[in-house]
């Protein structure tokens, strides 16, 4: 099978759907000059009707794509950064979020809300953030976090196809990622974990970008601990149940998720594995997320974020082992 850049998938994934179905527009900030090279080319394929730059205004860009979904077609509004979704949270929480509910389910809104999210690339506090939470606390929003080019392409294909609103987060740090992504037409179905590795100690459930963390300390502990590692790929709907069968094998569940700790992902996570399948843990659920503060610009990040180590020091505590050092400590790339 071919290998590709994550980033690539993304844009072969636009690509597709934009001639499968000439509904599909994608619209927002810079991408005919391709944001973060995931649009690159399609303004030249497709023309400028289709691929839509706008003024630097998120809420024109969000309540645009609302206003054409509503008309029948299947936007893909472009945020950039998923922390500007603030500068258009009415558009998407309180109008697309909610509207095939208050409607009685008669009315859809397709439309995709494409955002790149995470740190580790030294950006600060309003270019660095992950948004899981927000997105999660607001129903009628589904939440696609594609951790490599495979999941890339399928689910990316899959949010546009679906008839109600996607917000579609792809991790800065994956872009440059390469793996293996079919030539022939593929989906990833929404609500359906992946185990990416398997193993018998402790259970991992993580996120994005944190899976590819996970797998490294996985790796490196390997003949010490044995870690199995569930990417949700979705966290609306969450696959509770792939996630239960190996909490129920392993006795022990470490959540990593890069958003914030306090009322993140991981608490919410940790709870349902508590209330559903508390009589299988031989220790408490752990979680690990990003400090309840600002994101700090350059090497203060390293301190805010999550990082490798803090996974290694968790596994190790549940177990009752001495603390393993391990040779990388941190995580991330220099993407800029």
């Amino acid at each position: 099978m071919r290998e590709i850049l994550y980033l690539q998938a993304i844009n072969e994934a636009l690509e597709e759907e934009m001639r499968r179905d000439e509904k599909v527009f994608i619209i927002g900030e810079s991408v005919q000059g391709g944001t973060f090279n995931t649009t690159m080319g399609l303004v030249q394929k497709f023309g400028p009707e289709r691929v839509m730059d706008t003024p630097i205004s998120e809420s024109a860009v969000a309540g645009a794509a609302v206003g054409a979904a509503l008309a029948g077609y299947r936007p893909v509004a472009d945020l950039m950064f998923a922390d500007f979704m603030y500068c258009c949270a009415d558009e998407v929480f309180l109008k697309a979020a909610p509207w095939h509910f208050l409607h009685g389910r008669k009315v859809n809104v397709p439309l995709v809300f494409k955002a790149a999210i995470g740190g580790y690339a030294k950006l600060c506090n309003e270019h660095s953030r992950t948004m899981e939470a927000m997105v999660l606390h607001h129903p009628g929003l589904k939440l696609a976090l594609p951790s490599n080019p495979y999941d890339a392409k399928g689910l990316l294909k899959t949010a546009i196809r679906d008839n109600n609103p996607v917000c579609y987060f792809y991790h800065k740090q994956l872009l440059p990622m390469v793996g293996p992504v079919p030539e022939e037409e593929y989906t990833v179905p929404f609500g359906v974990a992946e185990v990416k590795r398997e193993g018998t100690d402790v259970t991992v459930v993580a996120t994005s970008f944190m899976v590819q963390v996970a797998l490294g300390v996985a790796a490196e502990l390997e003949g010490r601990v044995s870690l199995e590692v569930i990417d949700p790929r979705t966290l609306e709907p969450l696959d509770l149940e792939t996630i239960l069968k190996s909490v129920r094998k392993t006795g022990r569940a470490v959540i990593l998720d890069e958003d914030t700790l306090r009322c993140g992902v991981g608490a919410e996570i940790g709870m349902q594995i508590m209330e559903n399948a508390f009589d299988a843990l031989d220790a408490p659920v752990k979680r690990i997320g990003a400090a309840n503060m600002p994101i700090p610009g350059g090497v203060l990040e390293q301190y805010c974020l999550p990082q490798p180590q803090q996974l290694a020091d968790a596994v190790t505590e549940l177990l009752g082992m001495k603390r393993i050092e391990l040779k990388n400590q941190t995580a991330g790339i220099k993407l800029f």
